[in-house]
């Protein structure tokens, strides 16, 4: 790698390499990557801070944990159920991960191997190209949680995969493998886990080597059709938002950390609402 990108969290680290190709890299090494508080915060920042980058041509986003990343560490989480200043906070982030990543001309690559959840889900699937291992664990798990799947599902699961695919897995929050994603049209690209990571370097560099602008003038183009959806996006972030203050959510996060079922519509005495 050339040189990196300062990023002021442990979440992630951005380098570019001698190609132009900006490794956005979910850490830490070996462990299980997910955002907290502060990491949100930064990959949500980030994107403009790429795309105006002179060196930078790609950015190829890649995990070196376990998992390509597990989404919002429980912390980030409660204090949402907790603190409107949280949840206003989070939900201006959201909206500036995928505005930001719509607008940023340079293509985005992820490789997906383990769990991508949450705003882990997010990133992988609004990059221009998608590849996953086989064995990719795609979790949209919002509504298990209590609250609207609202973090970027709206805007593009439906032009992806269609309607009939995006209502079936992010009402039921079944877990997709890569292989099923791809069969369904939700990732560009599976491959065997061994091959991931060269299959989307590979990709990436052909991207390095194209014309800058017909590539962004491509993108903006087709990008086009997820503006037209922004209300829809809007819409179930509000929603999203406004469930994180409710018993639902609560009982949601309880049932996380007691790993238990859910049961929805109880006020916390236990007794129907």
């Amino acid at each position: 790698m050339s040189h990196s990108i300062s990023v002021n969290t442990t979440n992630f680290r951005v380098e570019i390499d001698a190609a132009g190709i900006a490794h956005l890299v979910f850490q830490p090494v070996g462990g299980m990557p997910v955002t907290d508080a502060q990491g949100h915060g930064e990959l949500a920042s980030i994107w403009p801070k790429l795309a105006a980058h002179p060196e930078v041509k790609v950015v190829l986003v890649r995990s070196e944990g376990k998992a390509f990343c597990a989404g919002g560490e429980m912390a980030m989480v409660e204090d949402m159920l907790d603190s409107e200043l949280a949840r206003q906070r989070v939900m201006q982030e959201a909206r500036d991960l995928v505005r930001n990543m719509l607008a940023c001309d340079k293509p985005i690559v992820s490789a997906i191997h383990g769990a991508a959840v949450g705003a882990g889900l997010a990133v992988a699937l609004l990059a221009d190209i998608s590849v996953a291992a086989r064995t990719a664990k795609l979790i949209d798990g919002h509504t298990k949680l209590g609250v609207a799947a609202g973090d970027h599902a709206a805007v593009i699961w439906p032009l992806l995969c269609g309607m009939a695919k995006a209502k079936y897995y992010l009402l039921l929050c079944d877990t997709l493998s890569g292989e099923e994603a791809e069969r369904i049209g939700l990732v560009s690209r599976v491959v065997d886990a061994e091959h991931l990571q060269a299959d989307a370097l590979q990709i990436a560099t052909r991207l390095a080597a194209g014309s800058r602008a017909a590539l962004a003038g491509t993108k903006r183009s087709l990008n086009l059709w997820l503006h037209a959806a922004w209300p829809a996006f809007e819409a179930s972030l509000a929603a999203e938002m406004i469930d994180f203050s409710q018993a639902d959510a609560r009982e949601g996060v309880a049932a996380i950390k007691e790993k238990r079922a859910p049961e929805f519509g109880r006020t916390a005495a236990g007794k129907s609402a």
